[in-house]
This record gives C-alpha cells, structure tokens and sequence, in this order.
C-alpha cells in the first residue's frame, strides 16, 4: 500500500470538493484504524464529507475499506440436507420506537429452513436495541463466538446476538468519533457504517428497514429514500441480495415501548396473535428476506398461526442460556395518563414516546449506561381510536420512581385528541427500492 499520503492533503482535497481514490481511502481507513491518523484529521475530513459528500465509487471503496479493517464471516459451512450451499438472510432497521420486529421476525424466516444470522447492536437515545430487549429474557446471553454462532445457525436457524469486535473495527472508531464531532448527519457515512458491518457479517440476502417520521433518524421521505438507495447500491456492488422498505414511524409501533414489554409483544406475534402493525411489517419484511433467496409464493401468517415460528423462538431462547417460560420482570412503579377529553386520537407522536421510554430507564445516554429490563411505555390508544375522557391513554412504568415526572413531561404535547376528529389512515410501508431503482 502506498504510504506516500498525507492525512492534510486528503482533508483539503475533499474539502475543496474532490474525489479521493481507491488508493487514498483504502490508506486513509488503515492509518485511522492503526493510529497513524490522528482523531482531529479524520474529525476535519469527516466535516468535509458532511458538507461535500461522496460519489457511490467512494463510498462503496470507504465501505469496503472499513470491512478490510477486520474479519469477514462464512456460513459456505453451514450444511444442507438437499445438498448445495444453504442460503442467510438479514434484516436492518436504522431504529425505530417500538420496533421489536427483529424479535419475532429472526424466528419467522428460519422456520422455512432459511439461517437467519442477526447480529444487532443496543439502544443509544431514544430508540430501543434487540440486545437490550432480549436481556430482559432471563438467562439469554447476548455474547456468542464465531463458533456458537455457526452451530446455532446450523441445528436452530436463527440466531439473535452482538456484533463481535473484530467486525470492521474502523468502523467502531470513526462511529464514536462522529458521535461527538457533529458528523453524524451524513448519508454516505451512515450507509456505509450500517452496510461494513451487515457486508462483513457474510450474509447473502439484505432487507433494510428504513424508518421515516418523528421517531426515526431520518424525518422526511426524501432522505429516507436516499439513504436506502445508497445502501442497497452498496449491497448490491458487493455481491449481497439487497432490498429496502421505507415505513413509517411518525407513530410508535406496536402497544409497547421498553424491554420486557416488547418481548412479551412479540411472543403474542408469534403466537398468532399481536397488534396488527407490527403483524404486518413482520410479515412484510418475511416476505422480502424469503424472497431474497428464492422463496416466493408463501404465506408467512400460516408460520404464526401454526406454530412453527413460535418453535423456533422457543429454540432459538434456549439455546443463549434464556428461559422462554420464564416470567418477565415487572415494573415496581407505574403510572397512567388519562384523557382530558373525549374524542378520536389523531395523533401519538413516536419521538415523545420514545424519549418517555429512555427517562424511565428503558434506554441509555451513554453506551455505559444500563437500562431497565421492566422500564417503557404502554399505550392503550393509538391514532384512530375514539377515547372518553378519563380513560388511559399511556401507562409510565419504571423501577424508579423518581424518573415519572420527567417521562411525564416528555408526553405533555404528544397526543392530540379531536372531538369528531378523524385520523386519517397511514400506510406503514410507504415504498420499497430495489437494485433497480439505483
């Protein structure tokens, strides 16, 4: 590799709004990760890329750059009665509030004998994490080895875990630097740390959930739409089966907003039952990942409804230590919020929720934080629904009592409620992009 480079000389270059070269990335990523390039160089280079931008060759070069920085996963070894190589699927949401879908959907896909290996990360502000949620199970283990991870795919199916640190660390490194360096808000940086890790972990079909409202990074269509148009092209270059749905999260997901609570809405998903959004998107994002390696023409409801989806839950659970007949825990205080008036609730705003869920302890400000395995948000009306005034419209719970107020405030303005008032119907999936609308 070329070690001629200076860090200054590419920060002026895409200041001034050049391209860099296969060569300069593929060095640049090197001497960040190994140290060579000090923290304020790729603070200055990563403002300029806020401000420039990058065309799709850079940003699939800086993607692949990152994943270079660390180990690749392999599942060619996973084995086939049928013979032939057995095919992954995956999903990504960029976060959402209340989206467990990942909990029932992992267990969905692997009961048509598809592996499902679904590294995933834990809540940071007010969005939730799988990881954090499955905790709440007792006994469940988050942390597996490359090892545990084949076998589990191999005998169960599916697979719900941590990201090991050896998957494009450059990544790890430049995320933190851009937390506190004011360069977050960049879709080529974002789509290409989502899609180093997604890539480096192997899998060879892609469903992205790009959520677009309030309670989602992304708060209008147009950037969503960019956003997933980025990653599937990012997929697509390196060889990966990748699709998006745009949906909606205006409007929290589900009837809970926690840990255990979300946990325990999506057993009910799984048992056939559950509410009807997070049924559909769960159903929507099967369609696609079963799709993604050619298994078109099914039903996923039939899984739910039969039992087969809650089987491989329930293996799925046992194997990472959990219980799934164990009881979740419950919060030690609770509080509901009633109407004021009666009327059609028009509007439930994601964000508030999510930030009521993250002040009752269910997230965390600092990736040190813990979180509260009982702590979240129960909604008992959602946009649509006709309310008295005097009935509960959100349940506070928390293990701390002192935490009410605050989440309290956090729903002051989040619920508008109309008499006579109509909320007009939203669709959930708003758009899907595929290889070949890039």
């Amino acid at each position: 590799m070329n070690s001629a480079y200076d860090a200054v000389d590419l920060i002026r270059a895409k200041r001034d709004g050049r391209s860099l070269s296969k060569d300069q990335i593929d060095w640049l990523i090197t001497a960040y990760t190994d140290g060579t390039v000090a923290e304020e160089q790729m603070s200055a280079l990563a403002m300029a890329i806020v401000l420039r931008g990058m065309s799709r060759a850079e940003i699939r070069q800086w993607t692949a750059a990152m994943i270079n920085t660390g180990e690749q996963m392999d599942f060619s070894s996973l084995s086939n009665p049928e013979g032939g190589r057995r095919r992954t699927a995956d999903k990504h949401s960029t976060g959402g509030v209340g989206d467990k879908i990942t909990l029932p959907l992992a267990p969905l896909v692997a009961s048509y004998g598809v592996p499902v290996p679904q590294l995933s990360g834990r809540g940071l502000g007010h969005t939730g994490g799988t990881l954090d949620k499955l905790e709440a199970v007792p006994g469940w283990r988050a942390s597996l080895s490359n090892a545990e991870i084949l076998q589990q795919l191999d005998t169960i199916g599916a697979v719900i875990c941590a990201a090991g640190s050896g998957l494009a660390p450059a990544d790890k490194k430049l995320y933190a630097l851009r937390d506190v360096t004011g360069t977050v808000e960049s879709i080529p940086l974002i789509a290409s740390s989502i899609m180093s890790k997604k890539i480096a972990e192997g899998t060879d079909a892609l469903v992205l959930d790009v959520k677009v409202g309030t309670g989602a990074f992304m708060k209008n269509c147009d950037d969503a739409a960019e956003l997933a148009r980025t990653m599937v092209a990012l997929g697509t270059d390196a060889g990966v089966n990748t699709t998006a749905l745009l949906t909606e999260m205006n409007t929290p997901l589900g009837l809970t907003a926690g840990n255990a609570m979300e946990v325990e809405e999506s057993v009910a998903v799984l048992a056939g039952d559950g509410p009807a959004d997070v049924v559909e998107l769960t159903v929507a994002l099967a369609e696609e990942m079963l799709a993604g390696v050619g298994i078109t023409g099914v039903d996923p409801r039939e899984k739910l409804n039969n039992g087969k989806a809650m089987d491989s839950w329930r293996a799925m659970i046992a194997a990472q230590g959990g219980d799934p007949d164990a009881q979740l825990p419950e919060p030690r205080h609770q509080h509901t919020i009633t109407a004021a008036e009666s009327g059609t609730v028009t509007r439930l705003d994601a964000y508030a929720v999510g930030v009521a869920a993250w002040r009752l302890g269910a997230g965390r400000a600092r990736k040190e934080d813990a979180v509260q395995a009982a702590a979240g948000v129960r909604l008992h009306a959602k946009p649509g629904d006709t309310v008295r005034a005097g009935a509960p419209l959100v349940t506070l719970c928390t293990d701390e009592q002192q935490r009410i107020p605050r989440a309290e405030q956090a729903m002051a303005e989040a619920i508008d409620i109309f008499e006579g008032g109509d909320a007009e119907p939203v669709a959930l999936i708003k758009a899907r992009i595929v290889a070949g609308d890039i």
